[in-house]
C-alpha cells in the first residue's frame, strides 16, 4: 500500500517489517529442526559431523533457508522470491570463506559475521521487491 505520495504506508510497513520478522523466526525453527533432523541422520548412519567451520556454516546457511522458504511457500509467496531469499543466505560465504582461508577471519567469528551480513542482505532483497513483501496479501 502506497500514500498519495507514492510512499509506503505505514501499514504497509507495518506488513513489511512483520514478514521480515516472521522469515527471521522461521529461519530459527529451520535450523533447530533440520539441525536436529541432520545430526540424527549422521548419527543413524554413524557418521559425525565435519568439524570444520566451514561446513558449520554451510549447514546452518541450508537450515535457515529450509525454514525460510517453507514458510514463505506457506505465505503465497513464488519460487523467485524464496530462491533469492536463500542467495541472500549463501552470498556472505562467497566472500567470508576466502577471508577465513586467508586467516583475515577467525573461525571463531565466521557465523557471527555471516548473520551481521544475511540480515542486512536479507533486507535489502525485500526493499527491491517492497510491494510483495508489504502487501497484506502475503500476511
Amino acid at each position: 500500500m502506497t500514500t498519495r505520495t507514492g510512499r509506503p504506508s505505514t501499514i504497509g510497513r507495518r506488513h513489511f517489517l512483520r514478514h521480515y520478522l516472521e522469515m527471521i523466526a522461521a529461519m530459527f525453527v529451520g535450523m533447530a529442526v533440520f539441525g536436529i533432523a541432520v545430526q540424527g541422520l549422521l548419527a543413524l548412519a554413524g557418521l559425525e559431523p565435519p568439524g570444520s567451520a566451514e561446513w558449520g556454516s554451510l549447514e546452518m546457511a541450508a537450515e535457515m533457508s529450509a525454514g525460510m522458504v517453507i514458510w514463505m511457500r506457506y505465505r503465497g509467496h513464488g519460487w523467485a522470491s524464496s530462491l533469492e531469499m536463500t542467495g541472500a543466505m549463501f552470498a556472505p560465504l562467497a566472500v567470508l570463506f576466502p577471508l577465513l582461508w586467508l586467516g583475515v577471519v577467525s573461525e571463531g567469528s565466521l557465523m557471527l559475521l555471516e548473520h551481521l551480513v544475511m540480515l542486512p542482505a536479507m533486507f535489502l532483497l525485500m526493499l527491491r521487491r517492497r510491494a510483495e513483501y508489504g502487501s497484506a496479501a502475503h500476511v
